[in-house]
């Protein structure tokens, strides 16, 4: 259930959003502290940072949007509009080819070489396996060998 409201949000309101400049790149809708929650994780365009702006102004659009579609049948819920974050971790498809060209932390659930904890840059992503630039070779591994992949952050 929790997932076909994800799925139908999604598919309802990636048009008005991408209207305004923005992607819906996922939604979540989940339990929390407060109560639930769906969540809207967006990018812009262009690339550039999301801003508490954007957020507002997505949000006050899929606010009016959402009275509309009514997906969790009159249950509250609070709206919430994001970034992806950071932090944020690499699952999906979508995910690492969004991600391509940039410099990840990479843990498996069995060693490659001896290693479970590897760095590269995602070069991309075919048939269930994401190609990694690891110490200047390419290497393919299949997703499902993927226990986390975030983004490097260097401070």
């Amino acid at each position: 259930m929790k997932k076909n409201i994800a799925t139908s949000v999604f598919d309802f309101l990636s048009k008005p959003i991408d209207d305004l400049g923005y992607e819906l790149y996922d939604v979540e809708y989940a339990k929390k502290q407060n109560g639930m929650n769906l969540t809207l994780f967006i990018v812009k365009k262009d690339g550039t940072t999301i801003t508490i702006d954007d957020c507002e102004t997505v949000h006050r659009v899929a606010d009016k949007l959402l009275d509309e579609l009514d997906p969790t049948g009159d249950t509250p819920y609070y709206l919430n509009v994001s970034s992806l974050g950071l932090d944020r971790p690499i699952k999906t498809e979508k995910d690492f080819l969004y991600n391509k060209g940039k410099q990840v932390e990479i843990k498996l659930f069995q060693p490659l070489d001896n290693k479970k904890d590897l760095a590269g840059e995602i070069v991309d992503f075919k048939d269930g396996k994401v190609i990694f630039k690891i110490d200047e070779k390419e290497v393919e591994i299949e997703l499902k060998s993927i226990a986390n992949c975030k983004l490097h952050i260097d401070f």
